[in-house]
């Protein structure tokens, strides 16, 4: 058990204050300023399970209520945050290559879920077991086998627990590839055109899966990822506006923020200058590139009284999942 009571804090950025390939360590190590004062951008594979207490955790401008038993799989890229009231938990982060070989997919929309019955004890069970295992066994390739191992059996229960076992319309195996295709490509271009042909298939069809995946264009989908991935700058780094602008295609800083302001509803300017408020902020009704019906999304600006970034959903029914990386 770890708690969020204030710890020896990493620098903003930085997803585990150790560089093995699998690790655990407490909650607050995350933290790259005291008390959560901003959100920090999260640069590992991670798993957070509430083991005591209440709070709320903020993931890419989301509140997700905490409380034991609740499971979190937050993302490399995305920004976290756990400020207010206090909840004990156990971080298990690792690197993409230590699951290679044992095929499982990380690409799971799943962000929130709240353990019940066996599978919280299983769950509890094995990270429990995979702490103690990371802090008892010297590096070696047996131990990192080890490690490997758990992992991978903890990961997959998990991803058993939430299959879905019905066939995959066309449209939706359709609308998959473009999102992964987007997560790679949106510094680079907005244009639809240029993903399907990177795809070989007519924007039409783009267009087609993405509505009929999520309500919205593949127009849409790419922007709200580019909106998304400026909010993560503005909140959670110190670079010019203008430099997260140029990072993100945009060559005039004008244009950069009226895109912004028309995605978001607020400037980049008004954005950056809330972070540092408490938790509470702009809505996002849906993330990028998410099936309609998962909680969360798209952020925008309003439903709120102190001008911030997160608006509490309630108990997530079925939570949000936008990668950092694909």
């Amino acid at each position: 058990m770890v708690s969020t009571d204030p710890a020896p804090a990493s620098s903003i950025g930085t997803a585990s204050p150790v560089p093995d390939e699998i690790a655990t360590f407490a909650l607050a190590d995350l933290s790259g300023s005291p008390g959560w004062r901003r959100p920090v951008i999260v640069e590992r594979e991670l798993l957070i399970l509430t083991t005591r207490g209440h709070g709320d955790a903020e993931l890419d401008f989301h509140l997700l209520p905490c409380r034991p038993g609740t499971l979190l799989r937050v993302r490399a890229g995305q920004v976290l945050r756990c400020a207010g009231r206090q909840f004990d938990a156990t971080v298990v982060a690792w690197e993409p290559e230590a699951l290679r070989g044992f095929g499982v997919e990380l690409d799971t929309p799943v962000t929130w879920r709240q353990l019940a019955g066996e599978d919280e004890d299983a769950v509890i069970s094995e990270v429990s077991q995979l702490a103690v295992d990371c802090q008892r066994h010297p590096d070696s390739l047996t131990a990192r086998a080890l490690l490997r191992h758990q992992l991978a059996v903890l990961l997959l229960r998990l991803a058993l627990a939430n299959a879905d076992r019905s066939t995959p319309r066309p449209e939706e195996e359709t609308f998959h590839r473009f999102r992964r295709e987007v997560e790679h490509g949106y510094p680079h271009t907005r244009r639809v055109e240029d993903y399907a042909a990177s795809l070989r298939c007519s924007v039409r069809t783009l267009t087609r899966a993405c509505l009929a995946v999520t309500g919205r264009s593949a127009k849409q989908v790419i922007d709200e990822r580019v909106a998304l991935q400026a909010g993560r700058l503005l909140a959670a780094t110190d670079q010019p506006i203008a430099q997260i602008g140029r990072h993100l295609g945009f060559s005039e800083p004008t244009n950069f923020g009226r895109f912004f302001t028309r995605e978001v509803g607020v400037s980049p300017g008004a954005f950056r200058a809330a972070r540092d408020q408490p938790a509470a902020r702009v809505v996002r009704p849906r993330p990028p590139a998410e099936p309609t019906g998962a909680n969360g999304g798209r952020f925008r600006a309003g439903g709120t009284t102190n001008g911030g970034h997160a608006t509490r959903r309630g108990s997530p029914s079925a939570p949000t999942g936008d990668t950092g990386r694909a």
